[in-house]
């Protein structure tokens, strides 16, 4: 299995972000993704998601409900010859979180913990690596972990100004990422 991968945040890049999406009936693949994501895995990319999921802390839906709308979105891609390589998530928020969902954690992006928890799961050389998120908090969590070029897409939520001084490059869609990769 290669060292190198591209990290993707779920709601914005994979799929259009309507807020809090928990439902197979409310989740919608952006036009292009699952081309992209496949040209991605003939570069011989490994193909990772990193989701901050703060409705499950402030329990809009359940980590269940989650799970089962992940293990869908897995299939669905698996079934276009798309195999994801991890999928890490984060349930928690420091300040709006229900119980023990309520907590500052090293997972919640900008925090580093679910690149790292991937990078020790699967081998990765962060050298080698790319990240692509709709917002500030995905950029800095990139260049937290220390991976190589961090990007940020227009398919999700606006860019802020302070975005884009920190991403290594600003793209339109998915599929503009392919020919970056090395």
């Amino acid at each position: 299995m290669t060292n190198r991968a591209v990290f993707l945040d779920r709601d914005g890049v994979i799929n259009v972000d309507n807020g809090y999406v928990s439902k197979v009936d409310d989740f919608e693949f952006i036009d292009g993704v699952i081309e992209a994501c496949q040209k991605i895995k003939e570069k011989g990319y490994q193909l990772i998601i990193i989701t901050n999921q703060s409705g499950i802390a402030r329990g809009y839906f359940s980590e269940d409900d989650f799970i089962n709308l992940t293990q869908w979105m897995d299939w669905s891609l698996a079934d276009k010859g798309v195999e994801l390589d991890g999928i890490y998530y984060c349930p928690h928020h420091p300040e709006h979180g229900i119980g023990d969902y309520k907590q500052a954690c090293d997972c919640r992006k900008p925090q580093p913990g679910m690149i790292h928890n991937a990078t020790e799961h699967l081998g990765l050389d962060l050298s080698q690596c790319y990240l692509v998120g709709d917002k500030e908090s995905d950029i800095k969590a990139g260049q937290n972990a220390g991976i190589a070029t961090n990007i940020l897409i227009k398919t999700g939520k606006a860019i802020t100004e302070q975005g884009q001084l920190d991403a290594d490059y600003i793209i339109d869609t998915l599929a503009d990422l392919v020919p970056l990769l090395k």
